[in-house]
């Protein structure tokens, strides 16, 4: 396990990117109600702030998954063509 981190034979990047999305999603979350709150507190009216607050709960999430689905597609695509190289070897062989 060892020889393969030091080796960068195997990504451990697609771990880590499960973890920013989970922390893309609380952030989101956070700053969505963040905005909703403040628009339902402000004294001039804030419904732009809520309107605001509400798209970000929903686009922000799905912003932060389609953005993680897109680096976990490299990292596949990445494990496919080494799968591909290592059976090409064999064949050889």
């Amino acid at each position: 396990m060892l020889n393969d981190f030091l080796k960068f034979d195997k990504m451990i990047t697609p771990v880590i990117i499960k973890g920013v999305f989970w922390i893309g999603l609380i952030i989101s979350v956070i700053v969505g109600l963040g905005m909703i709150i403040s628009g339902l507190s402000s004294a001039w009216g804030g419904g732009v702030d809520v309107l605001a607050g509400i798209l970000f709960l929903v686009l922000g999430p799905l912003s932060v998954r389609i953005y993680c689905e897109l680096l976990m597609v490299m990292f596949k695509i990445n494990d496919s063509l080494t799968e591909i190289k290592e059976s090409l070897k064999r064949e050889n062989q």
